[in-house]
């Protein structure tokens, strides 16, 4: 959604050459969140053009509806909002009987309760550090103690699905994560999507990972 969408094909080619693992792809449904973003038909055209696994966040209502719109590009992991999913568990099933990593979202106001019945089901829980819906927000810092609790509730289950985070992630915010790090972090105008060149995207992305390591 950060990108430069008259010039798609150039940025990713910059993020191949960058080493990005995932493209996070935002849908918006302008319902559940007050903006619209990318539909099938382009992502479409991007999985064309790029050998990058798809991660898909759908900020929507009924998501039901959406992993039916989205699962014939066979993304790697599809998030989901516990918000707004009627029956999480099914949806979660579906997911995996489609070949898909299911995964469950929540913003920063949504209590971490609300999806402790599902995470021995799950491959990731994507942790938004900003409300969903638009690129440029303040990082929300009562997230890093549910980041912390997360951690926690993960170890003592002895389970390992992945922790995403997406919100205004740089090299400032991973430091304040250092004493819980998650697995996956998403890359928007903050840290990446700064126009320039092939071999700033490079830097930038070199300069994620070295805070990572540093932290991890």
């Amino acid at each position: 959604m950060c990108a430069d969408m008259l010039n798609i094909q150039k940025e990713l080619d910059y993020l191949e050459q960058a080493g990005c693992d995932l493209l996070h792809l935002d849908v918006m449904d302008g319902v559940f969140v007050d903006n619209l973003a990318l539909g099938p038909e382009w992502m479409t055209s991007v999985q064309k053009k790029t050998s990058l696994p798809f991660d898909i966040h759908l900020a929507t209502e009924m998501p039901e509806k959406f992993v039916e719109m989205f699962r014939f590009l066979q993304p790697e992991t599809i998030s989901f909002h516990v918000e707004t999913a009627a029956h999480p568990v099914l949806l979660i099933k579906r997911l995996k009987s489609y070949g898909i990593k299911p995964s469950l979202a929540l913003n920063p106001a949504t209590p971490l309760e609300d999806i402790l019945p599902y995470i021995d089901e799950v491959d990731q829980i994507l942790l938004m550090t900003v409300p969903t819906g638009f690129a440029g927000q303040n990082f929300h810092q009562e997230t890093l103690e549910k980041l912390r609790e997360l951690k926690n509730i993960l170890a003592r289950r002895n389970i390992q699905p992945l922790i995403e985070v997406d919100g205004n992630i740089n090299t400032q915010t991973i430091s304040w994560m250092k004493e819980a790090m998650p697995d996956v972090f998403v890359l928007g105008t903050s840290a990446l999507f700064q126009g320039d060149d092939a071999n700033s995207y490079q830097k930038r992305i070199q300069a994620v990972r070295q805070a990572i390591n540093t932290y991890r």
